[in-house]
Order: structure tokens, then sequence, then C-alpha cells
């Protein structure tokens, strides 16, 4: 009981988090847009139309689809024998817990893969590992690429992609991530078992070593990750503030990995802020910084999570049906 009692806490403390950070990244948008004037801002927004926001929709479903083709070969490439279909259906699913803090809920992929495959969680976390660090190295290679190429003053934005390479290279390497795994555990002394799964899972990521397989799904993290960045260059030219194209892809992965360096559930705060800040930077006034930070976290986070919340159900059905057949 007194495991349950604490699992009921810390979930409740999960979404009181969860809602103060909207809360925040609301009110802090709400006052700058009052600050600058409503009619400025609304002003920006209506030179939208409806034809441009589906468009900016369509490139981030272009995104999550080439993301979770990616899935579906590092799932394959571990031995999973689930479909395309069931692979898709995982993936998108898990984007509906994008906003518990560090992601972490996005580890429901790894219970739908138990009860349909019977593998268990140290067998299949390598494929969590290895999609995270295949954003991170895709993400950090274009913002190295887009700083180098843009126009305007956006060095800050090459420490960032420094540790997202850096990040990428250590979760794709198993020695080095058993070895970094160990030394952690022996600093800190602490979840012995959490730790051997972690120690377990980094020996199995020698599966994805493959050269074709990496170039593979390199060039699908690289194509998804881009069409984002071009949505974002394509609401600012709508808006009337039109930005070099590889300085707005900048802008738009520096927020993003700034944002998740946080912890903060989904980047919130993080991400808004320095989307702002940098846009600011390149001379984009206030009252068009701020709604098109918000449109573009709409089409893109909030999509993704809408999205998951529409197929988790039927994500979690199809787990239910698997193991109550095998029962």
């Amino acid at each position: 009981m007194p495991n349950v009692a604490n699992t009921k806490r810390k979930g409740i403390w999960d979404h009181l988090l969860m809602i103060a950070l909207l809360g925040a990244v609301f009110m802090g948008l709400i006052g700058l847009a009052t600050a600058t004037g409503w009619e400025e801002t609304l002003a920006q927004v209506s030179k939208l139309s409806l034809g441009a926001l589906v468009f900016l929709l369509a490139l981030s479903l272009g995104n999550y689809g080439m993301r979770a083709l990616r899935w579906h070969l590092f799932a394959r490439q571990l031995g999973l024998k689930t479909g395309l279909s069931t692979n898709t259906k995982h993936y998108l699913g898990g984007f509906a817990m994008t906003v518990t803090p560090g992601r972490v809920g996005e580890l429901i992929r790894m219970r739908w893969l138990n009860r349909e495959t019977g593998w268990s969680f140290e067998r299949t976390a390598p494929l969590a590992l290895v999609d995270r660090a295949a954003d991170l190295a895709a993400m950090g290679l274009m913002l190295a690429l887009a700083v180098a190429l843009s126009a305007g003053g956006l060095t800050l934005g090459l420490p960032i992609a420094g540790l997202a390479i850096c990040a990428a290279y250590v979760a794709t390497r198993p020695a080095l991530l058993t070895a970094l795994v160990g030394w952690s555990y022996r600093t800190i002394g602490c979840f012995p078992r959490f730790m051997a799964r972690i120690r377990s899972a980094a020996r199995s990521l020698e599966r994805f070593s493959d050269r074709r397989l990496l170039l593979l799904v390199g060039s699908l993290s690289v194509l998804g990750w881009l069409a984002e960045g071009w949505a974002f260059h394509l609401l600012l030219v709508w808006m009337g503030h039109a930005l070099p194209f590889w300085s707005a892809v900048a802008i738009f992965l520096f927020a993003t990995l700034a944002g998740g360096l946080t912890g903060a559930p989904g980047g919130l705060g993080g991400a808004e802020a320095a989307m702002v800040a940098l846009l600011s930077i390149e001379g984009v006034p206030i009252e068009a910084s701020i709604p098109a930070t918000a449109i573009i976290r709409l089409t893109t986070l909030w999509f993704a999570i809408g999205i998951g919340l529409c197929v988790a159900p039927f994500a979690e059905r199809q787990s239910k049906e698997a193991l109550d057949a095998i029962k």
C-alpha cells in the first residue's frame, strides 16, 4: 500500500507541475501581448489563412511520420516482430505523454511492447535510448549547420548543438554508456535495480551500429526536423516578418533543444522564452514574435500531444487484447 500511495502522490505532483508550467507560459505570453497591445498581436495572427495553418500542421505530421518510420526500423533491427502499423501506433500514442517531466511518460511504449511481445523493459529500453539519440544528433548537426549558414548573430546556438551531439554520441556508444552508468551508481549509490536495467539496455545498443541503418534513420531524422524548421520560416514569412531560411531554422532548433534541456514537460517555458528572445534579437517586433511562438508551438508540440491523445487509447486497447490472448 505505501508504494501505491507514493505512486499516487508522485502522479499528483507531476500533474501539478505541468499545470503550473502551462499557467506560467500562458500568463507570460498574455502579459507580453498585453504590454504590446492586443490589437497588434491579433493583427499578426489574422494574417494567417486556414490553408496556411493546415500546411503548417501537414509539415509537422510529415515529421512525426518519418520519426515513426524510424522507430519501426529500430524495432525491427532490435528483433521485434511488430509490424509497421503497430509500431506507428505505439510511437504516435506515446506523444500523449510528452508533457510529463523529462518526457519519461513516453516509456509507455515499452509497456505496450511488453504486453504484446512479452519482451521486458531491459530488452526494449534500447529503443527509447537510440530514438532520443537520433533526434539529438539530427537536431545538433542541423543547428550547427544553420548557425554557420545564417546571416544573423546566432553563434550562441553552437554550445547547445555541441551538447546535443555529445549526448547522442554517448547514448549510442554501449561501452561508454555502460561505464557512465557504473560511475553514476558508484557516485550516488542509489537505485541499484534501475541502474542495472539501464546498464543491460546500454549493452544492447550494439544492434544499432549498422552503418546503412544509421544513414537511413539519420536521413529520416534530418528531413523530419527540417520540415518543422521550414514551417517556422514560412510562418514568419506569412506574418510579414521574414527571416533568412537558416536563421529561422536555427531559432526553432535552438529553442526546442533549450526547452528540452530544462527537463520541463515538453520544454514548456524554456522553449517559448528562447524563441521570443531570439526573434527579438533578429529584429522581429514583440507583437509578432509572441503570436509566432504561440502558433508554432501549437502546430508542433500541442499538435503532437493531440495526435497522441487520439491514438493512445487504441494502442492501450490493442496491448490489453494481446495480453488477454496470452493469458
